[in-house]
């Protein structure tokens, strides 16, 4: 009997200016869709350390993680669980490296642009809109509330 486990993932909410960090992707090779930088944690990595690895590898952007916005529970219409760790933190520097391949673009859009591509479907999962919502709602947990070893 096999046993059901859920997909481990991370996100970060990345606000500058009144604009958001954004990345432009194509999964499964359909239309193009919006999220956070975000991806699966790897196997003995912490999940702080997945999160700025992710934002380096899809944006090309150094960050500082400053806070915890907590675990987000989503069911694809597929079937599919996902336990996503949200983040927020600041852009520190752009370090111009190359992209991850399954990257289109790289944005800074506002809330309004969210909202837009929202009502499209264009965003990457529901998700999206609520670490956005949580983060400009200040619903932050302190970075020691994950324990790791």
């Amino acid at each position: 009997m096999s046993r059901w486990q859920p997909y481990i993932s991370v996100a970060t909410v990345v606000e500058r200016a009144g604009r958001f960090l954004m990345v432009e992707e194509r999964p499964g090779g359909n239309e193009t869709l919006f999220n956070q930088p975000a991806g699966h944690l790897e196997p003995g990595e912490r999940i702080r350390e997945a999160a700025l690895r992710e934002l380096r590898e899809e944006t090309a952007w150094q960050v500082g993680i400053t806070d915890y916005l907590g675990l987000y529970v989503y069911r694809t219409p597929d079937g599919l669980t996902f336990h996503s760790h949200g983040f927020f933190g600041m852009a520190l520097a752009y370090l111009g490296s190359a992209l991850d391949p399954a990257i289109l673009a790289v944005h800074w859009l506002t809330f309004d642009e969210l909202e837009s591509l929202d009502r499209q479907g264009r965003l990457r999962s529901p998700l999206v809109m609520r670490r956005v919502r949580d983060a400009l709602a200040n619903r932050f947990y302190p970075m020691d509330v994950i324990h790791e070893r």
